[in-house]
């Protein structure tokens, strides 16, 4: 079969598809036919060699849709997926079948290939850690990115309030939800459009020093999810007031999801997009063959795109 496998790592220039043995599926495993695997920036940076756990020889890619025992699945990550097992950015692939599960009928094998880490991570984040309640308003800081805006869709559709904070206006936001991260006292704008209170949930997709501003956007009693690499990760925050506003702050990993986790996530998730309450991002294909290409755009930036393999 023909597969993105890397012995060394690199930038996108350097990626080629070359020609692998098929996967043979061990016990409680299944063989998957690819019809779509999107590229995300953790597979850019996965193959410049900036996920410290990947070992080499490895074919890349986390999230895919495509064909298994004549049923239509979908999948993403867990388990060491084009880390420490291969990927989805091939013609075939073998999973856990219980890492595989059907995917909502009204998506093409596109949409639902882009759907994976994104909107896992904003329902990891939102509803299973925050738990995030209707009636509750939501601060996503880095609202414009594919996280951002899946973490809006989800929002949304739990009935929370959605307040975005970027450095440019997400497409899905209005004026009156939007607040422009380039003031430095931005947060102050959060507390004015919540009477004063601050938001219930901040959602940090961003860190750096964004991640002091959103917990000073809390209210008491707040809770913050942060799922962020910046390039420098270190930060700081009052301690002081940190414990006087009784604030909660989680982390949100989706590299450390099990198999059945991953599978589990999207069965939660399938309901919103077969109901229409969430939407798939645009997407733009790429041949298999030119995935050199489906990476350097990714690298560069794609604007609400999703980039998508198609072997």
């Amino acid at each position: 079969m023909r597969a993105l496998r890397i012995a060394r790592f690199g930038p996108p220039e350097e990626l080629a598809v070359t020609s692998v043995p098929d996967p043979t599926p061990a016990p409680g495993e299944v063989l998957i036919e690819v019809r779509a695997a999107s590229v995300s920036p953790f597979d850019v940076k996965n193959a410049a060699g900036k996920i410290a756990a990947t070992t080499l020889p490895r074919i890349l890619g986390r999230d895919f849709a495509g064909m298994s025992g004549g049923v239509a699945v979908w999948g993403t990550g867990g388990g060491g997926m084009s880390v420490t097992r291969d990927g989805s950015h091939a013609q075939r692939l073998v999973r856990p079948r219980a890492a595989v599960c059907p995917k909502p009928s009204n998506l093409s094998f596109e949409q639902a290939a882009s759907v994976g880490v994104s909107y896992t991570a904003a329902w990891l984040a939102l509803v299973r850690r925050a738990n995030l309640q209707p009636g509750e308003t939501v601060l996503i800081v880095g609202a414009a990115g594919s996280v951002g805006s899946a973490a809006i869709q989800i929002a949304r559709w739990r009935g929370a309030r959605v307040v975005g904070v970027d450095r440019i206006p997400p497409a899905d936001l209005s004026a009156e939800d939007f607040i422009s991260a380039a003031p430095p006292d931005w947060h102050a704008a959060v507390r004015d459009r919540t009477g004063g209170l601050g938001a219930d949930v901040v959602f940090d997709l961003v860190g750096g020093e964004r991640f002091e501003l959103g917990l000073r956007a809390l209210r008491h009693g707040g809770r913050a999810a942060v799922i962020s690499s910046p390039a420098q990760p270190r930060v700081t925050f009052n301690l002081i007031d940190f414990y006087h506003h009784e604030l909660t702050l989680m982390g949100v990993d989706t590299l450390g999801l099990s198999p059945e986790d991953g599978a589990a996530l999207l069965d939660e998730l399938r309901p919103g997009f077969e109901t229409g309450a969430l939407t798939p991002p645009r997407v733009q294909a790429f041949p298999l063959e030119q995935a050199a290409a489906a990476y350097a755009a990714v690298a560069q930036g794609t604007a609400g795109v999703k980039v998508v393999l198609v072997p």
